[in-house]
């Protein structure tokens, strides 16, 4: 059976909800990925996950048909340099890797951080994520030897990749 062709929507008013599903599923699936965890944006009103369009940050999911197989945020945080954004909220469905889901999701970031005439887009990724540390060399990404850990569990030391645009 063909694989369905992938396209790339932004999340707006009219798919935030589909947004939401996918965002807690990810803190579902690897919690260790991300800065949040699934009960406290389980606990998010409506309204805060709309507010989230506005809050200078871009959001894209992967869909196959009907089907969300993925999402990428790009958001710049307060401490950032102007020319800057953090990709952030990266996830692709367990059925969807290795399928070129995450290529496509990372490059619209790139692409939009272009278009945007931004200079650097950094990234935090667990230190023992092998696969995704790959992933994002391969895409172009390199340590910057900056690290942290994360936000919500101190065991998992995280590592700042960027990409010069």
């Amino acid at each position: 059976m063909a694989e369905r062709p992938l396209s790339l929507v932004r999340v707006d008013e009219t798919n935030w909800r589909t947004y939401r599903d996918v965002r807690l599923a990810s803190l579902l699936d690897t919690p260790s990925a991300f800065g949040s965890t699934y009960a406290a944006e389980a606990a998010f009103t409506d309204q805060r996950w709309l507010d989230r369009l506005h809050s200078g940050s871009s959001t894209w999911l992967g869909m196959r048909a009907d089907l969300p197989v993925g999402t990428a945020t790009s958001f710049r945080f307060p401490e950032q340099a102007r020319e800057e954004t953090c990709l952030v909220g990266m996830w692709v469905a367990g059925h969807a890797r290795g399928g070129r889901v995450a290529d496509a999701l990372v490059g619209q970031v790139l692409d939009d951080a272009r278009a945007r005439g931004l200079a650097r887009v950094t990234l935090d990724v667990a230190e023992q994520n092998c696969r995704a540390r790959a992933f994002y060399e391969r895409m172009g990404f390199r340590p910057t030897g900056r690290q942290g850990v994360l936000p919500h569990d101190a065991t998992v030391t995280e590592l700042e990749m960027a990409l010069e645009l």
